[in-house]
């Protein structure tokens, strides 16, 4: 449907530039609105996907050619420093290689192989979770990466925007997002390629809420790095434990920087018995907090 003209845009060419951006801009709302059918598939994905990932070992690997890629590649790249979710638990699976992140490599979505190699170089296994996107839902790369995937064992999730595309039949779990013909024939980036970065956003952050890595809408798993991150944190600890902005500071130097320990430590636990009652926990502040003793004293660390 991506390459199908629409005949609303047939004169786009010749239309005033204020005219044309109201088309696109519509095409664009439609293209978000076009995710909501797709939910009940997407909930169903993240709560297999983090069935998969539960474990601690099992890696996010995102696979696909074009601008369905690149869009991929920015949405993993957002989940360490937003979540801490570890570079060695992401992996992409590139049509052309890194080098077609930045310079487009066309033939490269063809190439079914060079595909097969990747998921085989890349160790995919049965811990793994493979988003693999195509707007077409029939690109050769994408297609041969899921199936090399599925064969081996991982968890898949196919994002398509063309209902009865083989993408959605190859992997274990069909994500349609049904976003039509673009304003521009073919030019997949625009409704297509929000789509894509919409479920990939929602996909992504669902999945870290259910991995524990959100607390009461708070990313408590966040990297404090720079003054502003810090001030967040700080702010983060303070609220959830109940204390001063000093004591925050306190616990989260205590914790060495990190938020869900500097919680615990603030509620009166100390660093190494506030680490291993979150690893008891799974990772997860609310489990940890439920377990502290009753008598509990939300005072500073030391």
């Amino acid at each position: 449907m991506t390459e199908a003209a629409d005949p609303r845009y047939g004169a786009i060419d010749r239309w005033p530039a204020a005219a044309g951006l109201a088309a696109i801009w519509e095409g664009q709302l439609a293209a978000v609105a076009a995710v909501g059918p797709a939910l009940p598939a997407l909930a169903t994905a993240v709560e297999a996907a983090a069935g998969r990932l539960q474990g601690g070992e099992g890696r996010i690997v995102y696979a696909g050619a074009g601008s369905s890629i690149r869009a991929a590649v920015q949405d993993g790249a957002e989940l360490g420093p937003t979540f801490d979710w570890p570079s060695a638990r992401l992996a992409y699976l590139i049509a052309g290689g890194e080098a077609a992140l930045l310079h487009a490599a066309e033939g490269a979505e063809d190439d079914a192989a060079d595909a097969r190699a990747q998921v085989a170089a890349a160790g995919i296994g049965p811990a793994d979770v493979v988003l693999a996107l195509a707007a077409s839902g029939r690109t050769p790369f994408t297609l041969a990466a899921t199936g090399a995937a599925r064969d081996a064992g991982a968890l898949t999730v196919g994002i398509a925007c063309a209902a009865g595309s083989p993408l959605l039949a190859a992997a274990e779990h069909p994500v349609l997002v049904s976003t039509g013909a673009e304003p521009v024939a073919g030019s997949t980036r625009m409704k297509a390629g929000l789509a894509q970065k919409a479920v990939l956003a929602l996909f992504s952050t669902q999945l870290m809420i259910a991995l524990g890595r959100v607390h009461d809408g708070l990313m408590v798993d966040m990297r404090p790095l720079n003054a502003k991150l810090r001030s967040r944190a700080r702010a983060m600890v303070a609220r959830i434990a109940g204390v001063e902005d000093a004591v925050a500071a306190a616990a989260l130097e205590a914790a060495g920087g990190r938020i869900k320990p500097a919680v615990l430590v603030a509620l009166g636990m100390a660093p190494d018995a506030a680490v291993a009652a979150l690893q008891a926990a799974g990772g997860r502040l609310r489990m940890a907090m439920a377990a502290l003793p009753a008598e509990a004293s939300r005072r500073g660390p030391g």
